[in-house]
Parts: structure tokens; C-alpha cells; sequence
């Protein structure tokens, strides 16, 4: 295993169909951490009011999670917009793993992140709540065509994983010019609270970008992009992209995990 100082995840969505437990089960075994912090939409219960899917896989994921918390590794839980119902709970540790609203994290190499899940940043999250629901069973939708776009792609010999909801979105142009907007008011914040860079995610777009001096950093999902954040012992912020066997070959070789 790759000992890294810490691990960030986000928008895993524990119980739906969407959710690609597999590879993040494959994606731990191959790092050790101090420190795993889950930044929001963990557990999709907005989904789940219309139908759960809870595989093996995902069982095994929160099994793993406490193991790692009982064992010593510190688990910080950030609650997002589609398991706000933990934001009830805030100040209480469930098995070891502290759920807090934010989280102000230092790294090795002293700078100050913020990390928080960004759905505030959000404007039809925060005041359109039913156009969110409603784009929600949507992407659902989306989800849900892609397991025969997967089919088609694996029968040609395609193995690395594509989500047609994440080509939609970055082919939608008021889509990416909502990332972008999301990335400025994420960055702004931050550096208005002082610190040096935010650590997020809810927008499912992973990416570490530096403007102004103020470093943004999007930890991406474990649906679409299969995306995260590591830190490693000196400081230094790392994005892995697990989206193939290819990808686990890339990082035991590099310490680089891309896949196209």
C-alpha cells in the first residue's frame, strides 16, 4: 500500500445503481492514510426515497471505513446536500468517525485548506430545491441508459469506465459555465475566510487549480469520474483518477493514475 497522509472523497452515493463501489474498494486497497475525510453526498438519500440498490460492494465500503477508523486512521464525515440528514448530528461520532458541517485542515507543508461539501455554493440547491430533485431523477436516467453504453463499449473492448452523464456535462455549455462560476465563488470564500485553498465536491468534477494564490481543489465522485484527492507526506495534493485497470497499473508504476 501507498502510505499518503490523507485521503479525500466525496459523492460516493452509498445505495444507488450509480454508485462504483468496486473500484473505490479497489482504489483503498491500494492506499494507507492518517486521515480519510468524506466530503458529502456519501450516502445518497434522495435516491433512496425512490428506490435503494445496495450492493455487496457497497457494505463492504462502510464496513472498511470503520475498520480504518477503529484501527487509527482519523474519518472526518462532512455531510452534503443528498445526506443532510446527518447535518442533524453535527459534533457526534458515529464508530469513530466525527461528523462535523466543515473542517479546517492543515497540511504537512502548513497551508490552510477549507473543506466543506460546496452545496452552499449553489444557488438551485439552496433555493430551487425541486429543480435539483428533478434534475436528480434525470441524471438517474442518465444512469440508467449508461448500463447499455457500458454494455456496447465492453463488447467492442472498451474496459476503461465512461459515464454518459459526465460527457452530457461537459458538453453542455451552461453546464460547464456553472462549474466555472461554482469554482469563483469557491475560491472567493475561501479566501475571504483566509485560508490558502478549499477542498470540496457536489459538482462532480475533479480538478486542482491555483488562481490568484488561492488553490481550488474538487475532489470529482465515484460515479462519473471515479475521482480523488490525495495528500501526500510532504503536502503535496495529488488527484487519482481510478477509472480502469489500466489506472491501478499506472499508480503501482508512477504514482500517476489517468485514464482517458
Amino acid at each position: 500500500m501507498i502510505q499518503v497522509r490523507s485521503i479525500f472523497l466525496s459523492d460516493i452515493h452509498l445505495g444507488t445503481r450509480a454508485c462504483q463501489a468496486e473500484r473505490l474498494l479497489d482504489f483503498l486497497r491500494h492506499f494507507a492514510a492518517e486521515n480519510v475525510f468524506l466530503i458529502g453526498d456519501i450516502v445518497d438519500f434522495w435516491a433512496m426515497r425512490r428506490s435503494i440498490v445496495w450492493t455487496t460492494a457497497q457494505n463492504t465500503f462502510v464496513q472498511k471505513i470503520l475498520r480504518r477508523a477503529r484501527h487509527g486512521e482519523r474519518v472526518v464525515f462532512i455531510p452534503g446536500n443528498h445526506d443532510e440528514a446527518l447535518r442533524d448530528y453535527l459534533g457526534i461520532a458515529f464508530g469513530d468517525i466525527e461528523v462535523v458541517g466543515e473542517y479546517a485542515h492543515t497540511l504537512a507543508d502548513g497551508r490552510r485548506f477549507l473543506l466543506l461539501h460546496g452545496d452552499e455554493f449553489d444557488q438551485i440547491t439552496r433555493y430551487h430545491r425541486w429543480v435539483a430533485v428533478l434534475g436528480d431523477v434525470m441524471y438517474d436516467l442518465l444512469v440508467r441508459l449508461n448500463s447499455i453504453v457500458s454494455l456496447v463499449r465492453r463488447r467492442f473492448g472498451m474496459t476503461c469506465y465512461w459515464s454518459l452523464a459526465g460527457y452530457a456535462k461537459r458538453r453542455v455549455k451552461t453546464a460547464m459555465q456553472f462549474i466555472f462560476d461554482f469554482e469563483d465563488t469557491a475560491r472567493r470564500a475561501a479566501r475571504q475566510r483566509g485560508f490558502d485553498g478549499i477542498v470540496c465536491g457536489h459538482i462532480h468534477n475533479a480538478v486542482i487549480r491555483e488562481t490568484d494564490g488561492t488553490i481550488y481543489v474538487n475532489c470529482g465522485d465515484w460515479v462519473d469520474s471515479c475521482t480523488a484527492i490525495v495528500e501526500h507526506l510532504d503536502g503535496r495534493l495529488e488527484l487519482i483518477a481510478w477509472g480502469s485497470q489500466e489506472a491501478v497499473a499506472a499508480i503501482t508504476r508512477t504514482g500517476v493514475a489517468e485514464c482517458a
